[in-house]
């Protein structure tokens, strides 16, 4: 694969400015392959990334404590929940302590979906994550982490 310079045809001002375009149009090429991975089965990487985060809560969670562990903290997180509710697989609970406060939890049919997501794009996965070694990736968690600071 050619680097950032020949996909961008660019040069750039600064190594820092490089890898600020990098992380930039890696994610952009990450968020195509979900795009195109999520499609057949009618969900959106955010929703995706909504039932991941209720699958590992193994229990009923805020409404708002799902939006603030997502990945791209959208603010149509109310509308993306809502579109899972309206296909099964998500369940909303109100409290009954206070109405103002929702609950939401995965279904048996959200799960099902998730282990047929995993299963069936394993391989994908697989020939995605061999592309680095594991001191890459904990070299690119720490620059990300240090950059974020």
């Amino acid at each position: 694969m050619p680097g950032i310079d020949q996909e961008l045809q660019s040069r750039f001002t600064s190594e820092q400015q490089k890898a600020l375009l990098n992380v930039l149009f890696t994610a952009n090429w990450l968020r195509s392959h979900q795009v195109s991975r999520f499609k057949p089965y009618g969900i959106s990487a955010q929703q995706y990334n909504i039932l991941r985060i209720l699958r590992g809560a193994k229990d009923r969670m805020r409404a708002q404590s799902v939006k603030e562990r997502m990945i791209d903290r959208a603010p149509n997180a109310t509308r993306l929940t809502d579109k899972l509710i309206d296909k099964g697989l998500v369940a909303r609970e109100r409290c009954d302590e206070d109405r103002r406060v929702i609950y939401v939890r995965i279904t048996p049919k959200g799960l099902s979906l998730l282990d047929r997501i995993d299963s069936d794009n394993k391989d994908a996965y697989t020939a995605l994550f061999e592309r680095l070694t594991v001191s890459d990736a904990k070299a690119i968690n720490a620059a990300l982490d240090r950059w974020r600071g």
